[in-house]
C-alpha cells in the first residue's frame, strides 16, 4: 500500500529530538525522502533512523534562524530529492518562565530569531521552488501559548503568536501559487523542552496530575504532532491553508487558570 508522502522531498526542523525527530520519522515511514535540520549532533541519529529502516535521508546541522543555514538546507533538499513538497519549520526554544523584570532586549531577540523569524526564512526559501511546481506545503510550529496567556513565558508566548499571524498572513501573500502554509499548536507534549516538568512532578509523585487542565487528562506524546504534521502535509488537508490546527486536548476549548500572584 503506497504510503501518504511517496515519493516526495521533505524538510523537518528541530529533527534531532522530540516533535521534529517524531515528524521525521513518520513522513519517511509514509513513503517520503527527508532533510532533518537541527543545531544538535543528534540529528545524525534521527537520518540514521530513517536510512536504517530503508528510508532517504540527510542531516543538516545549522542555526534555525540563521538566512545562510536555511539557504543551504532548502537548496540542498531540493537538489538532492529532486522536488520540495512539505517543509516543517518545527525548530523552537522555550526562554523558561523568567519574570518580566529580568528579561531583556537581547533575550528576546534571541528567542524571536529562532522561534519567529525562523518559520519566516523556511517560508521565504522553501516558498520559491513550491510556487514554480505549483503546489507544497509549508507547516509551522506555534502552540497554545499563542493563543492565550498561562501556558508559556511572555516572550514564548508573543513568539507563537507571531507564527500563528505569520501563518495567515503568509499564505495570502502566497495567493493562487498552490502553496499551503499552516500552523500547529501543541499543548502540553513531553518533550526536552518540558522535560523539567514532568520531572519535578515525578519526583514529587504528583505525575497523575499531569494534563489535568484538559479534557482528556493528560500530556501528550511527540507522535501525536507527528500525525498532525504529517496530515497537513500530505493530499489529505489539500483545502487546509492559513490554519492554525490546535492539538492540546481539549486545553484551549475552556479557559482554565491558575491562582493569581500578586
Amino acid at each position: 500500500m503506497p504510503g501518504r508522502l511517496d515519493g516526495r522531498g521533505t524538510v523537518v526542523t528541530g529533527a534531532g529530538s522530540g516533535i521534529g525527530r517524531a515528524t521525521a520519522l513518520r513522513f519517511a515511514a509514509e513513503g517520503a525522502a527527508v532533510a532533518c535540520f537541527d543545531r544538535s549532533e543528534t540529528v545524525e541519529e534521527t537520518a540514521e533512523a530513517i536510512r536504517g529502516a530503508g528510508g532517504k535521508a540527510f542531516s543538516f546541522m545549522g542555526n534555525a534562524g540563521e538566512e545562510a543555514d536555511v539557504v543551504a538546507l532548502i537548496d540542498r533538499a531540493a537538489s538532492e530529492f529532486g522536488r520540495l513538497d512539505a517543509v516543517f519549520a518545527n525548530a523552537g526554544i522555550s526562554g523558561g518562565w523568567k519574570p518580566m523584570e529580568e528579561l531583556d532586549a537581547a533575550f528576546w531577540l534571541d528567542l524571536l530569531t529562532v522561534n519567529l523569524v525562523g518559520p519566516f526564512l523556511a517560508i521565504k526559501h522553501a516558498s520559491p521552488i513550491m510556487k514554480a511546481a505549483g503546489r507544497g506545503s509549508i507547516i509551522c510550529t506555534a502552540s497554545v501559548a499563542g493563543l492565550r496567556s498561562g501556558a508559556g513565558g511572555i516572550p514564548y508566548s508573543a513568539s507563537k503568536a507571531g507564527v500563528v499571524n505569520l501563518v495567515q498572513t503568509t499564505a495570502n501573500v502566497l495567493y493562487g501559487t498552490g502553496v499551503r502554509v499552516n500552523a500547529i499548536c501543541p499543548g502540553l507534549i513531553e518533550t526536552g523542552m518540558t522535560a523539567p516538568i514532568y520531572r519535578m512532578a515525578r519526583e514529587r509523585g504528583t505525575q497523575e496530575k499531569i494534563g489535568q487542565l484538559n479534557p482528556l487528562t493528560r500530556g501528550g506524546e511527540p507522535d501525536e504532532i507527528a500525525g498532525a504534521a504529517l496530515f497537513l502535509a500530505s493530499d489529505d488537508s489539500s483545502y487546509v491553508n492559513g490554519h492554525a490546527l490546535v492539538v492540546d486536548g481539549g486545553l484551549s476549548s475552556s479557559h482554565p487558570v491558575g491562582q493569581r500572584r500578586a
